[in-house]
């Protein structure tokens, strides 16, 4: 008899336990909390990405602030700690970091030029612009992504400058203007990749199409001697 007691009340301890563990839910707020936290880490790469941090912030704070009101109803506390820390590091060290690396980047005696300003704004009529023009023999630094078809090999002291990662990746014939045939005068050798790259050297701009294989050609030219 007291063994069926003592068995029903064990029973009785463990459904109660059992309802305890399937009511508690993790709150979704602190995973999203800590997903864009992991995710976060790409802003230290690109700036472009800094709403990441920002968004896992938000979704910590609202974990907590759910957490609180529920404690009965959700679980998740550390989690959404996590989140929340990692997105508040990124969200300040980022910038900084992006700030510091803008203003020492570009290597003395060269002229910050962005791709832009070197795109001619009309499709139709794909021709160096009056601003790429004027830079004409100028030492430049200037940031973009390299072609993949214009690297035949594992490695290559030329290629073609693009600047944006979608035709850098994707390999489609972009515009005239939207490319620069580069040719390296340093040690080094470029690599197919996909991140952005920096480069410093001296611009040419040219009246006719520079032949380039696998591409239509190119206006423009690089004689680069740093290349990052």
């Amino acid at each position: 008899m007291s063994q069926d007691i003592s068995d029903s009340t064990e029973t009785q301890y463990a459904a109660e336990d059992s309802d305890d563990f399937v009511y508690k839910s993790l709150s979704r707020a602190a995973m999203l909390s800590l997903v864009f936290g992991l995710f976060s880490l790409l802003a230290w790469i690109s700036p472009m990405l800094l709403f990441l941090p920002a968004i896992g912030l938000v979704f910590g704070i609202i974990a907590i602030s759910n957490l609180k009101r529920y404690p009965n109803e959700l679980i998740g506390t550390p989690i959404a700690w996590i989140g929340i820390i990692v997105s508040a590091l990124i969200l300040v060290g980022a910038p900084a970091k992006h700030i510091y690396v803008y203003n020492t980047e570009v290597p003395e005696g060269f002229e910050r030029v962005q791709f832009a300003a070197l795109k001619s704004p009309i499709p139709e009529f794909d021709f160096p612009t009056p601003e790429a023009r004027a830079l004409n023999g100028k030492k430049i630094f200037l940031k973009g992504y390299v072609h993949p078809t214009s690297i035949s090999s594992s490695s290559s002291k030329t290629f073609v400058l693009v600047p944006d990662w979608g035709t850098c990746c994707f390999g489609t014939q972009p515009p005239l203007t939207h490319m620069i045939q580069v040719r390296l005068v340093n040690d080094g050798y470029a690599y197919k990749s996909v991140r952005q790259h920096s480069l410093a050297g001296t611009f040419e701009v040219h009246d006719y199409k520079r032949p380039v294989e696998g591409l239509d050609g190119v206006y423009y030219e690089l004689e680069a001697e740093h290349f990052q």
